[in-house]
């Protein structure tokens, strides 16, 4: 069994063992290739500008990371096309149906991509091109099983000419036209062969030849060869669509420890239950237990002296009852107050989140699921979705409220942090003061937040658009204030500016901290999101191409939970 994942980088510890079993089977398959490229795959991952196309490799391994194959494609956007540049199993399989899968997915991925065609190289299987025997038996098989889904060389161009007049064995130009049973136009195929000929081969390829190749696609449409090896009617006529890789499910199965049992306290376990009722069924997730952290992880976000009182505190608190802040001390840090009951008004921001005996122990298994999610990232994963309560957001380095003890978002990204930069997106109705005070003075975690605005939304004192950071983090706190009244449309609209400020900051991981109390109806928030709305949000996030770790925050509008939740990642996942 095998599965494939698409690797984006060369940061993860996982990505760089995957890419040094890549380089072993390029270098065995591939021995007439340049070096340089092996060499150069994960520069070329991370530096789209280098060749000027959006390299993607495709692995298909084992569950104990064993690299089975590889798929290594180019991407334009601007032109609209895909150029799968290696295809290869290890030497040592046979069958097994790897080249297959790792195809179907090159196609699966080029369609989502908005490619017009899939264009690659190979090698001739006519013997008066390709006289060595072997080698003639190889390419046969190749434009063989190309042609099941078919894709066919192009014909009347000059593609195969040589560069040199000794040159032998030059390969055809192989297009598939992703299913979608339109010809290929002449003006299209021949921006994309200057494009690659240009790009892919600029020590090659001297200006006149790729001026006379080009020119010479005088067809219009371009013709394509005629099927020599599968009858018309046994290709595959569509894309089989597979769903991304599942989302890897951490889920706090310690949070209905923590149930405040008053009147007006929405902040339940059934918020949990309701969201769990929807998406357990779906294949889209894939469970995993939650782990057991060091209380290094946490100390490393918040203050010491925070994270001690509220576990010694919670501990001695008897069952059944609750400390309610009611005493705001200055925090003078030299003569902070004795008194436990008064200290709870030093560390939190505002009357309605109570310590009680189960808060620690609910939020502590929180960080967990947190950290969970955050490994799973770093051993590979691509979604990753942590569904824990009480939420974080609100946690600041040495406070807590807002339903919030610790800052989830912040520990996870703060174990990402080794690994390369990170952003954290707060899609929550409410501020994510606690991000913005964890990280305010970081250059390497860009903290975004859309919230209602601070003039009528709590936490009413953070969340204005002029605070950017302080010191080597300016600039890299970023809040988008919004009205009271906001639907999903015009939501999107600052989204997408969001996103794109992401992009330019180009992390490794982003963190997505999700609230629901966005939707319609919710009795902490007041916008009116739909369950469409959430899927389109998700879709808008999905577009960012790196590991995604979702951590549940706010949202109490039990009834909606569920397929809101289902909602978006249904757009997230694609």
């Amino acid at each position: 069994m095998f599965q494939i994942r698409r690797i984006y980088d060369e940061v993860l510890p996982v990505n760089k063992e995957a890419l040094r079993q890549v380089r072993d089977i390029f270098r065995a398959q591939f021995k007439g290739a340049p070096r340089s490229d092996a060499k150069n795959i994960g520069e070329k991952l991370n530096n789209p500008f280098i060749q000027h196309f959006r390299s993607t490799i495709h692995v298909a391994e084992t569950a104990r990371r064993k690299v089975l194959g590889f798929a290594w494609v180019l991407h334009d956007p601007d032109l609209r096309f895909s150029f799968l540049d290696y295809l290869a199993a290890a030497q040592w399989l046979t069958g097994g149906g790897i080249g297959g899968a790792l195809y179907e997915k090159v196609r699966e991925e080029a369609f989502a991509l908005g490619s017009l065609g899939l264009f690659y190289e190979c090698l001739p299987d006519n013997p008066a091109e390709c006289p060595d025997p072997e080698l003639l038996k190889e390419n046969v098989a190749r434009l063989r099983f190309y042609e099941h889904y078919g894709a066919r060389p192009v014909i009347h161009t000059k593609y195969e000419m040589p560069i040199k007049p000794e040159d032998t064995c030059m390969p055809y130009l192989v297009y598939d036209d992703l299913a979608r049973r339109e010809p290929l136009r002449r003006a299209f195929a021949r921006k994309v062969v200057k494009a690659v000929l240009e790009r892919k081969y600029p020590e090659l390829c001297p200006p006149g030849y790729i001026k006379t190749v080009v020119r010479s696609f005088r067809d219009d449409p371009v013709r394509l060869r005629e099927f020599t090896y599968v009858k018309p009617q046994k290709v595959q006529q569509r894309i089989i669509r597979k769903s991304r890789q599942k989302v890897a499910l951490v889920v706090n199965d310690r949070h209905s420890f923590h149930h405040v049992h008053e009147r007006g306290y929405v902040e339940s376990p059934v918020r949990v239950r309701s969201i769990l009722s929807k998406i357990v069924s779906s294949e889209m997730f894939d469970r995993i237990p939650p782990a057991n952290f060091p209380d290094k992880h946490i100390r490393e976000v918040h203050d010491p002296d925070f994270f001690a009182y509220l576990r010694r505190t919670c501990e001695e608190i008897t069952e059944n009852r609750s400390l309610y802040p009611y005493v705001f001390p200055i925090r003078n840090r030299m003569r902070p107050p004795k008194d436990r009951s008064v200290l709870a008004g030093y560390y939190c921001i505002d009357t309605f989140t109570p310590l009680n005996h189960t808060a620690y122990l609910a939020a502590r298994r929180g960080v967990d699921c947190a950290l969970s999610a955050a490994r799973q990232v770093i051993n590979g994963r691509i979604l990753t979705y942590a569904l824990v309560r009480p939420p974080g957001h609100h946690a600041e380095r040495r406070s807590f409220g807002g339903f919030c003890y610790f800052n989830n978002a912040a520990i996870a990204a703060q174990y990402l942090r080794p690994y390369g930069n990170v952003a954290i997106l707060d899609v929550d109705y409410h501020h994510g003061n606690g991000q913005q005070d964890i990280f305010y003075d970081s250059p390497d975690v860009l903290t975004v937040s859309l919230h209602g605005h601070p003039r009528i939304a709590y936490p009413y004192f953070t969340g204005f658009e002029d605070e950017r950071g302080s010191g080597p983090g300016i600039g890299y706190n970023i809040n988008f204030p919004l009205p009271e009244r906001q639907d999903g449309d015009t939501y999107r609209k600052t989204l997408k500016k969001a996103l794109r400020l992401i992009n330019d900051f180009r992390p490794e991981f982003l963190i997505v901290a999700l609230g629901l109390d966005t939707a319609k109806d919710d009795p902490t928030g007041s916008w009116t999101f739909s369950a469409k709305d959430f899927a389109e949000n998700g879709k808008l996030i999905g577009s960012f191409k790196a590991p995604i770790l979702v951590v549940q925050e706010g949202g109490y509008l039990t009834k909606t939970l569920g397929i809101n939740v289902r909602k978006f990642f249904e757009g997230l996942v694609g």
